[in-house]
């Protein structure tokens, strides 16, 4: 005599019992965990930020970040003003830093839309950043990172990171050695028009000594991770390169 847990019939209804049971356990788990997470999603955009702009806690080789349990602070000393600008309009909205980039990006596809750009002022031993969040496409999936830069679009600090390049290729754009290598290059070519930086191959300044070349020395076996980048700073760039000749000439 067959059994009932034998059937097919019970194994379907054993399964679907137990697909709502977890179902139930995660949505609860992601209902009580999503305030935690959010937080730590807006620390991490922070330190970030501060690390583009020169503070974290680096030594000469490392890349160390301010501290969740100082972030906060550091961020309020450090970011003076935090500016949206949409087309014509520049506002300051305090909430900047949690403007998602990627659906603004998105939303820009489409034509009527004009796309928020933040823009944060940092100030650090009496000088004036101002740091740009971008993001963009490596060789498996997304690239991003935060650039701050003086008035003339001169680069003073970066942080990149990746969601998943190569190991020991691509993934280092997020090394000291590399980041380091744009602090002191420029955004914009001789005659003043907006250029981005290049990641060369060819560079023949390894030690990036030439600052007005608007490139920098790229990661071996890492070529297509580093046009990634270069494509990032001058797509997500370029649109702020408006709010710059603006700030010079007034």
């Amino acid at each position: 005599m067959e059994k009932r847990t034998d059937k097919n019939s019970y194994t379907i209804l054993f399964a679907i019992i137990m697909v709502l049971i977890v179902g139930s356990i995660l949505a609860f788990l992601a209902t009580a965990l999503k305030p935690k997470i959010d937080v730590n999603k807006q620390l991490e955009k922070q330190q970030n930020i501060l690390y583009a702009l020169g503070v974290n806690d680096n030594d000469e080789k490392s890349v160390a970040f301010i501290s969740t349990d100082k972030v906060a602070e550091e961020f309020n000393k450090y970011i003076v003003k935090q500016l949206v600008i949409q087309g014509k309009d520049v506002r300051v909205d305090n909430k900047a830093y949690l403007i998602d980039i990627k659906k603004e990006q998105a939303s820009a596809k489409i034509s009527s839309y004009e796309r928020q750009l933040p823009l944060f002022l940092g100030v650090k031993e009496n000088k004036v950043s101002y740091i740009v969040p971008i993001r963009g496409k490596g060789l498996w999936d997304a690239i991003w990172g935060y650039v701050a830069m003086d008035k003339n679009m001169t680069v003073t600090g970066v942080f990149f990171d990746h969601k998943g390049e190569t190991p020991g290729l691509g993934a280092n754009i997020n090394q000291r050695f590399f980041m380091d290598d744009f602090i002191g290059e420029n955004l914009l070519d001789p005659s003043g028009k907006f250029a981005g930086i290049d990641i060369s191959k060819s560079n023949a300044d390894p030690v990036n000594v030439d600052k007005i070349d608007n490139e920098v020395d790229a990661i071996a076996g890492a070529t297509i991770t580093g046009d990634g980048v270069a494509a990032m700073i001058r797509s997500e760039l370029k649109v702020y390169s408006s709010y710059f000749i603006n700030l010079k000439n007034n």
